[in-house]
């Protein structure tokens, strides 16, 4: 379950982007599917015992209970009122439609709307910052992981001791390439007007960021949930290679945990469904730059999100509680 963030003044994407990011979906799976061994992957998916996704289960019920009391906290912090009973209810079910909508940030926009409809017209911009903050909580501790992640992987040589197996190229433009994308993102929201709405949204955000996150307590509060958080994830990431055999296949396991943030970072990219396609190329380049097969990495982000999909599923429920 990646973490990506809210624009109360986008409107929500219509039929046609939805369709579009299905199409994305489904071809980056096919690219990646084209490229690594399909029975070596299926073998390593079906190696997962009944028990791995019952703690699965297990973990990600933590997950969600952790998450729900961090929307709470930052709700009541900005002064609106929420039980904990219904904010597990509404986060299971942000994170069932997360599943299964596009974009990734969808069931976060339902989860707002719900919990606005029955409030008051002065409370509903705060009901919205409560989850923007909430989702921004959780990437100020993934951004620092990933950094700490890819430093470590460098530092110990298991990234450039393995570019040339890989068949990498290390020439400037090698290092050009996310400079020109950095540059080609700034246009494209140059040229789209985004960036103004942007600013002045931020403006209005400010107050209730420093209400949230100002101060040792919620300071402490906030990084210490998304910490739980973050571990949550990491856990299942770990059960499920575990589940694989990657573990007693001799895969370090400093590695494997080097390499899930990575991972859980592609996710945040709102261009197909849940980080579908998105993640599994990632893991499919990642894996043999640190000398691995590409089939286990894609094989472990394809059963992560199997299992993260079949646990969302009794968030559904909530659907029958009207808000």
């Amino acid at each position: 379950m990646a973490e990506a963030g809210l624009n109360p003044e986008r409107p929500v994407p219509g039929f046609g982007r939805g369709v579009f990011r299905w199409c994305v979906t489904l071809l980056l799976l096919g690219i990646v599917f084209v490229f690594v061994d399909i029975d070596r992957l299926a073998q390593r998916l079906a190696m997962v015992p009944p028990t791995i996704i019952l703690a699965v289960l297990v973990v990600s019920l933590i997950q969600i209970a952790l998450s729900a009391w961090r929307w709470r906290y930052t709700a009541n912090r900005l002064g609106v009122a929420m039980g904990f009973g219904f904010a597990f209810r509404e986060y299971y079910l942000a994170g069932f439609l997360n599943q299964v909508l596009p974009g990734g940030v969808m069931g976060d926009v339902n989860r707002a709307w719900r919990h606005s409809r029955s409030a008051k017209r002065l409370q509903q911009l705060a009901i919205v910052h409560a989850v923007v903050l909430e989702r921004l909580s959780g990437q100020l501790v993934l951004a620092p992981v990933v950094l700490i992640a890819v430093s470590g992987l460098w530092w110990t040589g298991q990234l450039n001791s393995q570019f040339g197996d890989a068949g990498v190229s290390l020439n400037l433009g090698y290092w050009l390439i996310l400079p020109a994308l950095a540059v080609l993102g700034v246009l494209l929201v140059s040229m789209t007007g985004f960036g103004a709405r942007f600013r002045r949204y931020v403006r209005r955000l400010r107050g209730d960021v420093r209400r949230a996150f100002l101060g040792w307590r919620n300071a402490l509060v906030q990084v210490g949930t998304s910490v739980l958080v973050f571990l949550t994830y990491m856990a299942v990431f770990v059960l499920m290679a575990t589940g694989m055999g990657l573990l007693a296949d001799g895969t370090p396991w400093l590695l494997l945990v080097a390499l899930c943030p990575l991972l859980l970072l592609a996710m945040v990219v709102p261009l197909t469904v849940s980080g579908w396609g998105v993640r599994e190329g990632v893991a499919a380049i990642l894996w043999p730059l640190v000398g691995l097969p590409a089939e286990q990495g894609v094989a472990l982000s394809v059963g992560y999100g199997a299992a993260v999909f079949l646990v969302s599923l009794p968030g559904a429920l909530a659907l029958l509680f009207r808000r």
